[in-house]
């Protein structure tokens, strides 16, 4: 059996590929987005997975796995908003997007693996469904920080979220057996 730091690699870079793909088709235009819609398109990800964990009907044929990569992928891009700020106009190169996509995948996974030891990988023993109701909590919390001006008392901050976000949607991805091919 593969190492989850393996499994993790493979499932990342299936994800960076869609998002280079998609950097040479629309180039950065998600640079516009505000943090609030980015949450927002998550979040329509991860209620469409739950729809599907609920429904024996689908009209759309389009599974778990394509929302769990978008999930990812549009939690990167908002680590990167959070570091950047919001643009009115793209202004990002391909190359320079891709640079931040690494520099935040890298931090994701090094909470991942810090986590991971800690926990002795207890994420292996929950069911996908629960990925996806923490993932939806998780956004839950991150609209309540944005309503709160991005301020807390107590709590992790909006990135920290986004962080734990990417690492339960590669868990669930894991779990699919997505990229065992």
């Amino acid at each position: 059996m593969q190492s989850t730091a393996e499994q993790y690699d493979k499932i990342i870079s299936i994800c960076r590929n869609l998002y280079v793909k998609k950097l040479h088709d629309y180039g950065c235009a998600w640079r516009i987005l505000r943090l609030p819609s980015l949450t927002d398109q998550i979040y329509i990800k991860a209620q469409r997975i739950r729809s599907l964990q609920e429904n024996s009907v689908r009209k759309v044929d389009e599974d778990e796995s394509s929302e769990f990569i978008g999930i990812i992928n549009y939690s990167i891009m908002a680590l990167i908003q959070l570091e950047k700020g919001i643009v009115n106009q793209p202004d990002l190169s391909n190359e320079e997007a891709i640079e931040l996509y690494d520099k935040h995948i890298a931090i994701a996974k090094e909470l991942m693996l810090n986590k991971n030891h800690d926990y002795g990988e207890a994420w292996r023993d929950m069911r996908i469904s629960s990925h996806t109701d923490i993932i939806l909590q998780k956004l839950l919390r991150i609209k309540q920080i944005e309503d709160n001006k991005g301020k807390t008392l107590v709590s992790e901050g909006i990135d920290a979220n986004y962080q734990d976000i990417i690492n339960y949607a590669v868990f669930a991805l894991i779990l699919m057996d997505f990229a065992t091919n």
